[in-house]
């Protein structure tokens, strides 16, 4: 029997709608990440890029357990000395929610060529409203992103 290898001509993207209102920042990225990976196709290839394309909406209603959000941060350095500033994700998620979120899930992806790909597939939405009605993306629920109780 032959090895099947996955080609480009055999990926076909989906695109998904994620309402992280209320979600879990850790736990929705972990998701988001393994859709724009492909790790729920049956024809996942780790060196392909074969996930799907991921809409993110209400991103700043999205939180953070534990009070992680006011003791928790974010670093940004430039490459200059003494260039080094953090602030905390309560802060981050204020002022840049979208910011937050493409900057957890692309920790959690594949880091060079791939994972720049992959995270291009990645659209992030303060509210609501999204642009990509016209690609009629299909929702999608992760129960497993929820506050736990």
């Amino acid at each position: 029997m032959r090895t099947y290898s996955t080609k480009p001509s055999d990926i076909h993207r989906a695109w998904h709608v994620v309402d992280a209102e209320g979600l879990v920042l850790g736990r929705m990225a972990s998701e988001v990440a393994s859709i724009l990976r492909g790790k729920h196709q049956p024809h996942f290839a780790p060196h392909l890029d074969t996930g799907d394309h991921v809409i993110v909406v209400n991103a700043s209603q999205v939180v953070m357990t534990a009070g992680k959000a006011d003791k928790k941060p974010v670093y940004r350095h430039s490459g200059y000395p003494g260039s080094l500033r953090s602030r905390t994700y309560a802060e981050a998620l204020a002022t840049r929610p979208q910011d937050t979120i493409r900057r957890t899930v692309r920790g959690m992806l594949p880091k060079g060529p791939l994972g720049r790909q992959m995270l291009r597939k990645l659209k992030v939405y303060a509210g609501p409203t999204h642009p990509h009605t016209a690609q009629s993306p299909q929702t999608l629920d992760l129960a497993s992103a929820k506050r736990p109780s």
